[in-house]
């Protein structure tokens, strides 16, 4: 069966569940179809982290601590594949490789098997069956985005106090790396994503 390759194209924090992030996937080609994926606050963090090269936990998280071990037992990690919907919740699988040569197939969730894809440098691909039911086109999500916009305005602009709307570049890379030291990724990915609208 032919998988349907996905890249991560980012995260953002979930309306509908309170803690919740959804984790987009966008399909790698011509399809332009997007799989979002509802994930919790410590993968979405972990992914986060993984993907922003300049920031550096003073601890390895948990899906760094797998990789290197992983790493150290010689195993690597080929490729994840999404290919479960039940229920609204996504299933994927792990394929390694180890230092014999043998092929390994894990369970996994989605957000971990993202996380580790993320960390391993390895595809991320979903069945043409996950992305029919659930991936959903531009146009859809456009929509989508005007919906939640209207939303927004309806609430209050500055629901998250902690990022200040006047602070310079300098304030919020400041801001980040304290963050980070405290091991506070949930802000550390907010202060990264207003950098990243400057």
């Amino acid at each position: 069966m032919q998988h349907i390759e996905l890249t991560v194209k980012g995260l953002s924090y979930s309306q509908g569940k309170s803690g919740a992030y959804a984790l987009i996937l966008a399909e790698i080609g011509e399809g332009g179809r997007k799989l979002p994926v509802v994930i919790g606050g410590a993968e979405a963090q972990s992914i986060a982290v993984a993907m922003e090269k300049s920031v550096a936990p003073p601890r390895p998280l948990t899906h760094d601590t797998w990789k290197n071990m992983l790493d150290e037992l010689g195993v690597t990690l080929e490729k994840i594949v999404i290919h479960r919907l039940v229920n609204g919740v996504f299933y994927a699988s792990l394929y390694t490789f180890d230092a014999a040569g043998g092929a390994h197939v894990f369970d996994s969730r989605p957000s971990d098997a993202v996380a580790l894809a993320v960390r391993f440098e390895c595809s991320i691909f979903a069945t043409p069956e996950i992305m029919e039911h659930a991936g959903i086109t531009e146009k859809e999500e456009s929509k989508a985005d005007a919906r939640a916009l209207e939303e927004d305005e309806l609430e209050d602009d500055f629901d998250q106090p902690e990022v200040a709307q006047e602070e310079t570049r300098e304030d919020l890379e400041l801001r980040l790396s304290e963050a980070v030291e405290n091991e506070d990724y949930e802000l550390a990915a907010r202060l990264r994503d207003k950098l990243d609208n400057l």
